[in-house]
């Protein structure tokens, strides 16, 4: 075993260090190189201090981007390691370094050069499921070259590493399955040290930024899929690299299996997951009570990010644990964070407030109530009280207009929105068109995945009372959402102003954007990791709605759409990045100027003004370029 690794276990065993060893790994804590054979820095140089008993601020934990990578590895197993792996790129040096000269073609690629082979290989996949299958593969050879694949060709391959195609994929998980990603925590082992012992498996303290888990209730739009939900935490944390830059080393997607209601999968001899009903009551609660714990244990400087929970538990898990650790749920406050900005900047082009506006929301459940809650903090924020604010909002859902005489049916979020059935005499309040028709809402946002339920009769009823409506059909994929862009257009007389759940082409050079959370959560995720926000406040995520809305591409073309471009997705999520990280700062929950800068005695100070801070962002997010490799021995692990 190499003498590094032999000081290491000293350092481990408790022994009292000597002073060379002292001197020597707090060199290496300090050192520009990634060790991939021994613990990080960053636990290296807690360690020593602690047994120093030495007064210091935290360790370093923030990546180089930049710089060399010290490697013990080489041959095969260098080439099986994805993140490592350049394959054809390797240069000459690294080839005789690293013993791969008789494995490799002899013509040294470029990036590029990969990046063009890889779009040729891509467009030939006979179907969208097979570029997915195709991209999937790419990641688990060579994760630079996955990742500069996707930047190059963002809205080519959004819907097929995301929403539509990632849905189809997730439903074949078992089928399709071929190599393990992400952590499975299982119910079947309810433990708290059962749990933290598969996370433990991930990293120590200082290893992780960011977590996405679910528990595969409500995925995509198409419900419970058991263990194939650790599909969608593997695609968010891609969003999270490719649009925020957080490094993907430094996250892990998190499936809770807690069975499936799913009887497809329970009947397929090919399902992977548990092969009992969904788990719930006092059992589920203290599973998610496990995961929280050990979590906050494990990793605690972690942003914890909750998505595709079901209905009856999404929000009071939010609820339970937003002021125990940082972490926000993206179905209620990303969703929530992104529909309030499009409706802004429609706003902003009608020269109107939201104090001014009248929304429904049809389809109240986790995604609609989100969305009823940012409008009421943003209309809250501009002065109005609660009740006030509550007022301009009514919901609908299956039983029609939620009235306070529903109470008894009621979720606790949908209580504060229930009318008095007093004042609705007369109306037919199963009815959209009838409750437009009394109310003359300026906004409807649609969350209900039912196809077609923005009937025609009801759009233009909308259109006789107010000059442009502002209408969001946001359930996806595209065949359940509530309308299509080309009629909302065509029964305002194209006065509308739309955005949607999934994408749907130009109509006539009018872009309609997509809703897409990706606007608003990887950005919100990133501003809570490099502020190591102890929690996320309600001010953050308001903080982000502005961010974002303030790059509406319609706010300079009347053509444009009420949201950028996913092309512009790294300059986007840089921008809500930086107001929540000042927003963080200004509400007291960010920790980051405790720890001390990479490779520095000095502690990491938050930039106050605007512009420094959107650079100090920019500067510390991950992109996909081959870094050099150092030699530094042999690894006994494979």
């Amino acid at each position: 075993m190499p003498t590094q690794v032999n000081e290491l276990a000293h350092l481990r065993s408790g022994e009292a260090p000597s002073p060379v060893l002292i001197k020597q790994q707090l060199e290496r804590a300090q050192s520009p190189c990634e060790l991939h054979r021994v613990p990080s820095s960053a636990s290296v140089f807690s360690t020593v201090s602690s047994q120093l008993n030495l007064d210091t601020p935290a360790p370093p934990t923030r990546l180089f981007n930049k710089g060399p990578i010290e490697c013990s590895y080489d041959g095969m197993r260098l080439l099986n390691l994805p993140h490592l792996n350049k394959g054809s790129a390797f240069p000459q040096e690294e080839r005789e370094q690293f013993g791969l000269s008789g494995l490799l073609p002899s013509k040294v690629c470029t990036l590029k050069e990969q990046t063009d082979r890889a779009y040729r290989q891509f467009q030939l996949c006979p179907n969208d499921l097979a570029k997915n299958a195709f991209c999937t593969s790419l990641k688990t050879q060579n994760e630079v070259l996955y990742y500069k694949f996707l930047y190059l060709h963002i809205k080519e391959v959004f819907p097929i590493i995301y929403t539509p195609t990632q849905g189809e994929a997730i439903e074949k998980y078992s089928h399709q399955f071929r190599r393990p990603e992400g952590c499975f925590l299982d119910i079947s082992y309810n433990t708290r040290e059962n749990v933290e012992n598969r996370l433990a498996a991930f990293g120590g303290t200082d290893d992780i930024d960011y977590i996405c888990v679910t528990d595969s209730e409500g995925i995509l739009g198409i419900g419970d899929q058991g263990v194939g939900g650790i599909g969608i935490s593997i695609a968010k944390l891609v969003l999270m690299t490719l649009c925020a830059g957080v490094h993907p080393n430094r996250v892990i997607p998190v499936v809770l299996d807690v069975g499936t209601n799913n009887k497809k999968l329970l009947d397929d001899p090919l399902y992977m997951g548990n092969r009992f009903d969904r788990v719930s009551g006092a059992p589920y609660d203290e599973f998610i009570d496990h995961f929280i714990q050990s979590v906050k244990k494990l990793f605690p400087k972690a942003t914890l990010h909750f998505e595709d929970f079901g209905l009856s538990n999404a929000r009071r898990i939010l609820d339970k644990y937003k002021t125990e650790l940082a972490c926000f749920n993206d179905d209620i406050q990303g969703t929530g964070a992104v529909s309030v900005s499009a409706i802004t900047a429609g706003l902003k082009v009608l020269n109107k407030k939201i104090i001014d506006t009248k929304i429904i929301i049809f389809g109240a459940g986790s995604a609609g109530m989100g969305i009823a809650d940012e409008i009421v903090a943003n209309i809250r924020s501009n002065g109005k009280s609660y009740d006030e604010a509550v007022a301009q909002i009514i919901l609908m859902d299956r039983p029609g207009l939620l009235t306070t005489d529903l109470l008894d049916t009621l979720s606790p979020a949908q209580k504060p929105f229930a009318v008095d059935p007093s004042e609705w005499k007369g109306v037919d309040t199963k009815s959209l068109e009838s409750v437009i028709s009394h109310f003359h809402p300026n906004v409807l946002i649609g969350c209900s995945t039912l196809a077609g339920g923005f009937k025609e009769a009801a759009i233009r009823e909308m259109a006789k009372h107010v000059e442009r409506p502002i209408i969001l059909p946001l359930s996806n994929p595209n065949r359940l959402a509530e309308a299509v862009p080309a009629d909302l257009y065509k029964w305002t007389n194209d006065r509308a102003l739309v955005a949607t759940g999934s994408v749907f082409p130009p109509i006539e050079g009018k872009t309609t954007s997509q809703n897409n959370n990706c606007f608003s959560y990887p950005g919100i995720g990133l501003g809570a990791v490099l502020a190591r926000a102890k929690l996320i406040t309600d001010n953050m995520i308001a903080a982000s709605v502005e961010a974002l809305a303030a790059q509406a591409p319609i706010l300079r073309d009347p053509t444009g759409g009420l949201l950028p471009e996913v092309e512009n997705i790294h300059e986007i999520s840089a921008r809500v990045a930086t107001g929540v990280v000042l927003q963080a700062v200004k509400d007291g929950v960010a920790t980051a100027e405790s720890e001390l800068k990479p490779n520095s005695t000095e502690r990491v100070k938050i930039p106050r003004d605007y512009d420094s801070c959107y650079k100090w962002v920019k500067s510390q997010m991950w992109m996909p370029e081959y870094r050099p490799l150092v030699r530094v021995g042999d690894s006994d692990d494979y």
